[in-house]
C-alpha cells in the first residue's frame, strides 16, 4: 500500500492521577487502517510517555475500539466514493479488469501463463545426457581441440609481446646512453608514450583475436551439442559426420615456438597426504571423507598439460564434465583481495589460467567479475543503510567502505578448470598474519558463510586453506601453525555439524590444503591433531583366542 492508501488520526487519551483530582492528557498520531499489534502499540505510548501501570487496561481498550471505529468508517467512505465513481462513469471497469488479469497470472499458478525451457537450461539437459552416455569421448576430445587452438594464439601473443619488449628495452637503453649526446628527456618521454601505445595496441588487436576465436568456438560448439543428441535419438550415431574436430582456419601455422613450461615445478616439494574417514552428528551421525594435503591452490585449477602437443584430454576433464550439471559439485577456496579485477594477486593467475580454454557453459570470468562489481555496489549500498546506528568504532568504519571488508565471499563459475566448478573468493586482509585472531574474526566467519552455501547448492566436495594463508613466510613458526590449524579445525567441525539442520546437500569430502613448503615434522603435527579433533571412529576388532565352550545339559 502507499502513502494515499492511509490517512493520518490524533488518537486522545485522557487518565486521572491517584492522588490529585487532575487529568492528563496524551496525544499520538496514528495511520488508519493500523495494521499492527493494539498490545504493542499501547506499551510504546506507555513506555515512551512513562504513563502509569494501572492505565494499561484502559489504554489498551481506548486503543481497540477508536482505532476498529476509524478503520471501519475509512473503508466505509473509500467504498462510497468508488461506488459514486463507478456510477457516473468515472471508473475504467475495463482497466481494472486487466489489472485483476494480470494479478492472477503472475500470483497464481493455476492462471499463470506456460513458460518455456531456456536455451541454457536445454543446453544443459543435454550435456549431461551426452557426457553419461557413448558420445563422452567425442565431447572431451572436442573440447581438448578447441583448447589447443586457443593455447596457441595465446602462444603467439606471448611471442610477439616479447619481442616487442625486447625490442622497446633495448631502444630505450640506446636513448638513455645518448641523453649526454643531444637526446633530451623530452624525446624520451615520447618514447616511452609510444612504447605504452604499442603495447596497448598488440594487446587490444590479440585480445580481440583471441575474443572472436572463443566466441566463434562456443557457438560451433553448442551447435554441435545440440545436433549430436538431435541424431543419437534418430539414427543411434555416436558421433555427426561434421563433428567439430576439424582444424579450425582461424589459426596461423607458426613456426619456432617452444613449448609452454608448468608455471611451478610441483617436484620442488614433496607430495604430503593424510584421509580419515569421521562421522559427525548428535542423533543421525553422517559419514565424510576428511583430506590433509600440500599443494598449491591453483594446482586443483590447472590443467596438467597446458600448451601441451597431447592429443588426448586429461582424466580431470572426464571428472569435471561428469559432475559439472549434477548435486554432486567441487569447489575450493580461494583467498583474495578486495580488488575485483584480473590485475593483480591471485585473482589475476586465476583468470590466466582460465583463458587458455574456452567457457562454454557459463559467462568468461571477466564478464562474471563485471557483473559481481556491479552486484557489490548495491550490496555496500544495502550495508551502509543498515549499518547507521552502529555504536562500536571499528564497525563503522568497516561499513562506511565501498568496497567489499574482509570475510565477505563472492562466487565464480566454471566448466573450464582441472577439478574445480565452484570457486568461493573469501576476501582476507594482512590480519590473517597475526596469530590472536579468534572463531568471531570476519574470515572465520566467511568460511561459515562457504559452508553454508555450499550445503545449500550441492557442492559436496570442498578444499580449504587450512592456514588461512597461500605461502609460507618466515615468520610462521611451528607454534603458529598449529595455533592457526586447531582454530580452523575446530571452527570447520561446529559448522559442519550445524550445517546437518540446514538440509541440502551432503558434505562428503572435505580438503585441508596445506601451503607448500611446510616441513614434514609439522604437516605430521597437523595430521595428527586432526583426528583428535575431528574424533575419528575406528572398528572395534575381537580377536578370538580359542574355540567357544559349548554348554552342557
Amino acid at each position: 500500500m502507499t502513502d494515499e492508501d492511509f490517512i493520518e488520526k490524533i488518537y486522545t487519551f485522557q487518565f486521572p492521577t491517584c492522588t490529585t483530582n487532575q487529568n492528563y492528557l496524551i496525544q499520538v498520531p496514528i495511520k488508519i487502517p493500523y495494521g499492527g499489534s493494539i498490545k504493542e502499540l499501547a506499551y510504546r505510548i506507555i513506555g515512551s510517555f512513562k504513563l502509569p501501570c494501572y492505565v494499561e487496561n484502559d489504554l489498551i481498550n481506548s486503543l481497540e475500539l477508536t482505532t476498529k471505529k476509524w478503520t471501519q468508517d475509512f473503508y466505509d467512505e473509500r467504498d462510497d466514493k468508488l461506488i459514486e465513481a463507478a456510477q457516473s462513469g468515472e471508473i475504467e471497469i475495463e482497466k481494472i479488469i486487466k489489472n485483476w488479469e494480470k494479478s492472477y497470472k503472475e500470483k497464481t499458478v493455476e492462471y499463470a501463463e506456460p513458460i518455456g525451457t531456456t536455451d541454457e537450461e536445454l543446453f544443459a539437459a543435454t550435456y549431461h545426457r551426452l557426457v553419461h552416455s557413448p558420445s563422452l569421448e567425442p565431447i572431451l576430445q572436442a573440447e581438448h581441440k578447441y583448447g589447443k587452438d586457443v593455447t596457441e594464439v595465446i602462444k603467439i601473443k606471448d611471442l610477439e609481446h616479447e619481442q616487442l619488449t625486447a625490442k622497446q628495452t633495448e631502444e630505450m637503453s640506446l636513448a638513455v646512453e645518448a641523453l649526454e649526446a643531444g637526446s633530451t628527456e623530452r624525446s624520451i618521454n615520447e618514447m616511452t608514450a609510444r612504447h605504452f601505445e604499442e603495447q596497448s595496441l598488440l594487446q587490444g588487436h590479440w585480445g580481440s583475436r583471441i575474443d572472436a576465436l572463443k566466441l566463434e568456438q562456443r557457438r560451433q560448439y553448442r551447435n554441435w551439442i545440440m545436433r549430436l543428441l538431435e541424431e543419437q535419438q534418430t539414427n543411434m550415431i555416436p558421433t555427426p559426420v561434421d563433428s567439430p574436430m576439424i582444424s579450425m582456419p582461424f589459426v596461423p601455422e607458426v613456426l619456432g615456438i617452444s613449448e609452454r613450461k608448468e608455471v611451478k615445478n610441483i617436484s620442488d616439494y614433496p607430495q604430503l597426504e593424510e584421509s580419515f574417514t569421521i562421522h559427525l552428528g548428535s542423533q543421525m551421525k553422517q559419514m565424510h571423507n576428511i583430506r590433509i594435503l600440500t599443494g598449491d591452490v591453483l594446482d586443483f585449477c590447472r590443467t596438467k598439460n597446458n600448451g601441451s602437443s597431447s592429443l588426448e584430454p586429461t582424466p580431470q576433464r572426464l571428472q569435471t564434465a561428469l559432475g559439472l550439471y549434477s548435486n554432486d559439485l567441487c569447489g575450493i577456496v580461494v583467498l583474495s583481495d578486495n580488488h575485483l579485477g584480473s590485475y593483480s594477486g591471485i585473482t589475476k593467475e586465476l583468470c590466466s589460467i582460465s583463458q587458455f580454454t574456452t567457457e562454454f557453459h557459463f559467462p568468461s570470468m571477466d564478464e562474471q567479475l563485471e557483473k559481481i562489481r556491479e552486484d557489490v555496489k548495491e550490496a555496500v549500498t544495502w550495508r551502509q543503510a543498515h549499518h547507521r546506528d552502529v555504536n562500536d568504532l571499528q564497525m563503522r568504519k568497516s561499513t562506511s567502505s565501498k568496497s567489499l571488508q574482509t570475510g565477505d565471499v563472492f562466487i565464480t563459475r566454471h566448466s573450464n578448470l582441472a577439478q574445480v566448478h565452484v570457486v568461493f573468493h573469501m576476501v582476507v586482509n594482512d590480519s590473517l598474519r597475526s596469530g590472536d585472531i579468534n572463531s568471531r574474526h570476519p574470515a572465520i566467519l566467511g568460511l561459515r558463510n562457504i559452508l553454508k552455501t555450499a550445503c545449500c547448492n550441492d557442492v559436496t566436495t570442498l578444499t580449504i586453506p587450512i592456514l588461512l594463508v597461500h605461502e609460507m613466510t618466515e615468520d610462521m613458526t611451528v607454534a603458529w601453525c598449529t595455533k592457526r590449524a586447531e582454530l580452523v579445525f575446530k571452527c570447520v567441525k561446529g559448522f559442519m555439524i550445524e550445517m546437518a539442520s540446514w538440509g541440502g546437500a551432503e558434505l562428503k569430502n572435505l580438503q585441508f590444503l596445506v601451503p607448500k613448503g611446510m616441513s614434514e615434522e609439522v604437516f605430521g603435527t597437523l595430521a595428527t591433531m586432526l583426528p583428535s579433533i575431528f574424533r575419528v571412529s575406528n572398528p572395534l576388532v575381537f580377536k578370538m583366542t580359542g574355540a567357544p565352550n559349548t554348554p552342557k545339559k
